[in-house]
C-alpha cells in the first residue's frame, strides 16, 4: 500500500473492490463505464496540465513554508476587520472539529438540533445587541448584508412609493468603501439609484425610499443618528444601519433609534481575519419585514409529542419554490462561523463582552490622550475604537512597518488607528513610540488607562442584553466543552455516516487540507494589508486561480464570490457588463431550462434579467427545439442561457454542444452552473461544452466543508472575452481592465478556506482529481444498480448510466400512504441523513454518494433503502400507525414504560444488524413545521411568552 498517496486516503473504493462493483453495474472496466456515461465528443483529449502531486507530508511542509512568506504585523487597519482572540475551547471543539464542520444544512431538523440551538443562540445575540425584533442565521459578509438591506427596503416600499417609482437610496459617505462598491453592483440591475452624500446634509426628499448609515463611521466617528432616523421615518424613508457589533455592547443600539434594518459582521467575536473570510454577517430587522428577510431563519417549534424542537422557519422563501421572485438565497449563510460567534457570546456572557468592549474603548481613549500629549491632532470628537490623527502618513508608515505595525493611511496627512481586543499596554506604548519618532520627539510610556467614555452620554447603552440562561452559565472551559459536546451529539455529520445528498456533494474534508486554517501565518492577515506583506497568500491564490483555469479550460478566474449563489450572480454580472460594453443594452433575456437549479432564476432576476423558461422533455433532457425556437424569437434581446451540466437530473446530455452553439449563433453567451462540476473534472470541462463562464462550488467539488450550511466559495471562471470584466475591489487592485464593481467585501472573498481547495488539488494532482471524478461516477452507478430493482430511477443517460447522482421516484408510494418525507425520516432510524428531498422533482429522492465513500458504506445505505422499500410494501394507506409514519424513533420512546405501537421496539430502533453497532439517536420526534410558522419564535426567549393563548 502506497501510504504517502493522498488519493489512496481520499478515494473510498479499494482496488480490490472494483471487480465486484463493475460486475454489479454490468461493465468490464471503469473506462467503459465512463465512455458510456460522458458523450465522446466532449471528452478531453489529454490529461490536465497541473503541477506534480504532493504527498500529505510534502504539502504540510510546503504550506508552512509558503505561510512564512506572509508577514504577520500588528494590525490597526480597521475598516470592518479586526484581530480577535479565538478562544481555544471554541477553536478546538468547533472550528477544528469534523463533528461541526462536516454537517449539512439543517433541512432534516430532527438530526440537527444541536446546530440549530447554536444558531438560535447567534440569532438571540444579534437581536439583543442590535435592539431589533428578528434576526436571520447569518449572511456572507457585512457588505453583502448591506446590499441585502437595500434590497429589502426596496421590496417593502409603500404602495405609493412603488406606484411613483421611488427608487433613490441614500448612502452615507461614512459607509465602508468596500460596502459602497457592493451596493453599486447590486443596485444598478434592479433599478435602484444610489445617492452618496453627507448624512448631516440630507434633505429627506420624497424621492428616497431608504438610507444606510455606518455606526460608528468608517474612520471611527460615532454619530448620534436618532434625529436622522426619526426625520427619515417621518418622511417614509426607512433606514438601515451597518453597525460594529462590539460597539453595541456600549452604544445605544440602532433598533432603539428606530432603524428598520441593522447589519454588520460578527468577525470580531472570535473569528480570525483570514485575509477576508469566511466571517458570519448578521442581519436584523423588524418583525413586519420577516417575509422579505434574506437567508434562513431558525425558529422554535414542537415535535409530534409537543416537545420543544427547532427548525428552519419560513422555508417558502426558498429558490426552488419562488424562483425569480425569491428575495435572496437561503444557502447564503456562514453557519460554522455564526456558531463560533454565538459561542463566543455564550462563553464570555454579557459581563465578559462588557469587559472586552470597555478594554477596547479605554485603550483607545488612553492612546488618544497620549497622542495629544505629543501634540498630535486627533479629529474624532466621539469614538469607540478608532482614532483619526493628522501626521505625515509616509513618515509614520515607514516607521510603523519597520516595527511590524499596520495603520490605515487615509491620505498623505491622515492616519486611522483601530484598536482591538488583543491590545496590550505594551502595544499602546509601541504606537506612541512610532508617532514620537515620526515627530522627532521623545517617547514616553503610559501606565494608567482612561476610564471615561469618549462619546455623548445620550449614546451610552442603557438596555440590558443576553440575560438568557445560556449566556450566563458556560463560563468555565469545562462547562463550555460539555455544552458544545452536548449539542454536537444531537447532530448527524460525516463523522457518523455517509450523507448522500444529490447536488450537494458531501465529500471528505481531509484533515491535511484543514490544518493550515489554524496557522497564524494564514489566519491572522488583514484583507487590506499591504501587498508586500501577503506574498504567501498572493502565490497561493494565484496558483489556485491557475489550477481552476486549467480544470475549466478557461482564461481567467476570480475567487471573490463567497458562495455558489453569489458566483451565479457574479457570472451573470460579467455577461451583463460584456453586452453593455458592446452597446447591447437591450440584451436582457436569460433562457433557463425548467429543470434548472432554483437559484438560477433568482440570480438572473437579481442581475436585472428577464427569465424565459425552456421546456424539458419527458426523458428529463432539455428540449433542443424549444431552445432553438426561443433563441431565434429573442435573438436581438438574448443575453444568455443558464445551464447545469451534467443536468440537475444527473445526466450528461449529448446535445449540449448543439445547445450552446444555438445560443452563440443568436448573440447570447452561455453560463454553466458548476454545481455538478465534480462529474466533469479531468474528463470534460465547461470550455469544451461551449460555455463562456461557470461558477464552481469550492465547498462541494473542491472539498471545502459545508459547516452546517457555510462557509462556501463560489469563484467564477471565464473565457478571454469576459476576463476584462472580472470584479474589482476599491482598496486592493484585483479584477479585469473593465472590471465590474465588487461582488463581496474582501478582494478575494473567503480567502482563508481557499487553502483547502488549493491543498485538495495539490495533493491529488491531475491523475487524482480525474480519478475522483471517475470514482464519483462509479459509486453512483453502483448504487443505481443495487437500487433500481427496488425504486424506479427517474432519468438516465442514453446508455442507461447515471452521472454522479440519480433520482429515485417515490411518487407511487402515495398509494400506500407513504410520502417521500416519510422515507427521509425513517432513514434517520437507520443512521443516515436523507438524500435531497423533492428536488428537482417533487416526490423524489436525489442521491449522490461522492468518491470518498467506500463500498461497505455504499452497501449499508443501499441495504437501508432496500429495507425501507420492504417496509413501504408492508404499509397501508388505511393504517397510518406504521414504522414509517412514526419515524424517527427517539431514545425516549424506546425506553418508555409503555409501548403501544403495532411493531416491536427492535424494528423501530434497530431495523438492520449494523445499526446497533453505531446507533445515532434523533433527539426529537418529527417536527411540526406549520406550528412553528404560525407561532414564529426566533430567539432564546421562553416559548410561553410567544404562544397564542
Amino acid at each position: 500500500m502506497k501510504t504517502d498517496s493522498f488519493a489512496l486516503r481520499h478515494l473510498g473504493p479499494r482496488e480490490n473492490d472494483l471487480p465486484k462493483m463493475l460486475e454489479t453495474i454490468g461493465v468490464e472496466t471503469l473506462d467503459q463505464l465512463i465512455s458510456e456515461t460522458i458523450p465522446s465528443d466532449i471528452r478531453l483529449k489529454k490529461p490536465l496540465e497541473l503541477e506534480h502531486i504532493m504527498t500529505e507530508y510534502e504539502y504540510a511542509n510546503h504550506i508552512r513554508l509558503l505561510g512564512r512568506s506572509n508577514k504577520v504585523y500588528k494590525s490597526y487597519i480597521g475598516l470592518g476587520y479586526h484581530p480577535t482572540i479565538v478562544p481555544a475551547a471554541i477553536q478546538r471543539n468547533i472550528f477544528e472539529n469534523p463533528g461541526w464542520y462536516t454537517a449539512y444544512t439543517p433541512y432534516q431538523a430532527e438530526i440537527a438540533q444541536g446546530r440549530l440551538e447554536a444558531i438560535l443562540n447567534f440569532q438571540t445575540m444579534v437581536i439583543e445587541l442590535t435592539g431589533m425584533e428578528i434576526a436571520n442565521a447569518s449572511l456572507l459578509d457585512e457588505s453583502t448584508a448591506a446590499a441585502e438591506a437595500m434590497s429589502l427596503l426596496y421590496d417593502v416600499r409603500s404602495r405609493d412609493q412603488k406606484k411613483n417609482n421611488v427608487c433613490k437610496f441614500f448612502v452615507s459617505e461614512e459607509i465602508l468603501p468596500q460596502t459602497i462598491s457592493v451596493l453599486q453592483t447590486r443596485s444598478a440591475p434592479i433599478g435602484v439609484e444610489l445617492v452618496l452624500g453627507n448624512h448631516q446634509e440630507f434633505d429627506f426628499s420624497n424621492e428616497f425610499f431608504g438610507a444606510i448609515l455606518q455606526y460608528p463611521g468608517k474612520y471611527g466617528q460615532v454619530y448620534d443618528y436618532a434625529d436622522f432616523i426619526k426625520k427619515a421615518n417621518d418622511n417614509e424613508i426607512k433606514v438601515a444601519v451597518a453597525a460594529d457589533i462590539l460597539s453595541l455592547v456600549k452604544l445605544t443600539p440602532p433598533g432603539e433609534m428606530g432603524a428598520a434594518v441593522v447589519v454588520g459582521t460578527t468577525q470580531r467575536f472570535g473569528i480570525p481575519m483570514g485575509y477576508g473570510g469566511p466571517h458570519a454577517a448578521f442581519f436584523a430587522t423588524k418583525d413586519d419585514y420577516k417575509r422579505s428577510m434574506p437567508g434562513r431563519i431558525i425558529g422554535v417549534s414542537q415535535d409530534v409529542n409537543g416537545n420543544r424542537a427547532l427548525r428552519m422557519a419560513l422555508q417558502t422563501r426558498e429558490q426552488h419554490i419562488k424562483r425569480e421572485k425569491a428575495t435572496s438565497n437561503i444557502c447564503t449563510a456562514q453557519v460554522l462561523l455564526s456558531v463560533m460567534a454565538g459561542m463566543f457570546a455564550v462563553y464570555h456572557g454579557p459581563k465578559g463582552l462588557k469587559y472586552i468592549a470597555n478594554k477596547v474603548h479605554s485603550s483607545t481613549a488612553t492612546l488618544a490622550l497620549a497622542l495629544s500629549k505629543l501634540g498630535i491632532d486627533q479629529t474624532n470628537t466621539a469614538f469607540f475604537d478608532t482614532l483619526v490623527v493628522k501626521a505625515d502618513a509616509q513618515k509614520v508608515k515607514a516607521i510603523a512597518e519597520k516595527n511590524e505595525v499596520n495603520f490605515y493611511y487615509v491620505d498623505n496627512e491622515t492616519v486611522s488607528i483601530s484598536i482591538n481586543e488583543t491590545i496590550l499596554s505594551s502595544d499602546i506604548n509601541q504606537i506612541i513610540a512610532i508617532f514620537a519618532e515620526a515627530l522627532g520627539k521623545e517617547a514616553f510610556e503610559v501606565s494608567e488607562y482612561v476610564s471615561e467614555n469618549i462619546y455623548p452620554m445620550t449614546l451610552n447603552r442603557k438596555s440590558e442584553f443576553l440575560a438568557h440562561e445560556v449566556f450566563n452559565t458556560y463560563h468555565s472551559e469545562t462547562s463550555l466543552m460539555r455544552y458544545i459536546k452536548k449539542l454536537e451529539r444531537k447532530d448527524l455529520s460525516l463523522t457518523h455516516s455517509m450523507i448522500a445528498l444529490g447536488s450537494c456533494t458531501m465529500k471528505l474534508n481531509a484533515a491535511a487540507e484543514m490544518l493550515p486554517l489554524s496557522m497564524p501565518y494564514w489566519n491572522t492577515i488583514h484583507p487590506f494589508a499591504p501587498l508586500d506583506q501577503v506574498e504567501g497568500y498572493t502565490k497561493m491564490l494565484k496558483k489556485l486561480e491557475n489550477q481552476l483555469n486549467v480544470i475549466t479550460g478557461f482564461a481567467g478566474t476570480t475567487l471573490q464570490p463567497n458562495s455558489g449563489a453569489q458566483g451565479e450572480y457574479a457570472g451573470l454580472m460579467t455577461i451583463r457588463a460584456y453586452h453593455l460594453s458592446r452597446g447591447d443594452d437591450q440584451r436582457k433575456i436569460c433562457l433557463i431550462p425548467g429543470s434548472a437549479h432554483g437559484t438560477n432564476p433568482a440570480s438572473a432576476a437579481m442581475a436585472g434579467m428577464t427569465i424565459i423558461v425552456t421546456k424539458t422533455m419527458e426523458n428529463g433532457n432539455i428540449d433542443v427545439e424549444d431552445v432553438k425556437e426561443k433563441a431565434l424569437k429573442y435573438k436581438d434581446q438574448l443575453s444568455c442561457l443558464m445551464i447545469t451540466y451534467p443536468s440537475t437530473h444527473g445526466v450528461f446530455e449529448s446535445a449540449i454542444r448543439e445547445i450552446t452553439q444555438i445560443v452563440h449563433d443568436n448573440g447570447g453567451l452561455v453560463y454553466m452552473d458548476g454545481a455538478n462540476m465534480n462529474a466533469q473534472v479531468g474528463l470534460t470541462n465547461p470550455a469544451t461544452i461551449g460555455a463562456d463562464v461557470c461558477h464552481l462550488n469550492l465547498h462541494k467539488t473542491f472539498a471545502i466543508p459545508h459547516g452546517g450550511g457555510g462557509p462556501g466559495v463560489g469563484p467564477i471562471c471565464v473565457n478571454d472575452k469576459l476576463v476584462p470584466f472580472l470584479p474589482s475591489n476599491p482598496l486592493v487592485q484585483v479584477g479585469g481592465k473593465k472590471a465590474i464593481t465588487a461582488i463581496s467585501g474582501a478582494p478575494y472573498g473567503s480567502a482563508l478556506v481557499c487553502l483547502i481547495s488549493y491543498g485538495y488539488i495539490c495533493m491529488l494532482g491531475s491523475e487524482g482529481i480525474t480519478d475522483a471524478t471517475k470514482y464519483a461516477i462509479l459509486n453512483a452507478n453502483y448504487m443505481k444498480a443495487r437500487l433500481e430493482e427496488h425504486y424506479p430511477i427517474l432519468y438516465t443517460g442514453e446508455a442507461g448510466r447515471a452521472a454522479h447522482e440519480m433520482i429515485l421516484d417515490c411518487r407511487s408510494f402515495k398509494e400506500k400512504g407513504i410520502e417521500v418525507s416519510d422515507i427521509a425520516k425513517r432513514l434517520m432510524d437507520y443512521g443516515f441523513h436523507a438524500p435531497t428531498v423533492s428536488f428537482p422533482v417533487a416526490g423524489t429522492l436525489m442521491i449522490e454518494p461522492t468518491e470518498s465513500e467506500d463500498v461497505a458504506e455504499l452497501d449499508r445505505f443501499c441495504d437501508a433503502m432496500i429495507a425501507i422499500r420492504q417496509e413501504i410494501e408492508e404499509s397501508s394507506a388505511d393504517e397510518p400507525n406504521n414504522v414509517l409514519k412514526n419515524s424517527p424513533h427517539t431514545l425516549a420512546m424506546l425506553t418508555a414504560d409503555t409501548w403501544l405501537l403495532p411493531y416491536s421496539r427492535e424494528t423501530a430502533a434497530y431495523p438492520l444488524e449494523y445499526v446497533a453497532e453505531n446507533k445515532f439517536w434523533p433527539s426529537v420526534r418529527r417536527v411540526d413545521e406549520t406550528y412553528g410558522d404560525r407561532n414564529l419564535v426566533c430567539s432564546c426567549a421562553p416559548i410561553e411568552a410567544y404562544m397564542e393563548s
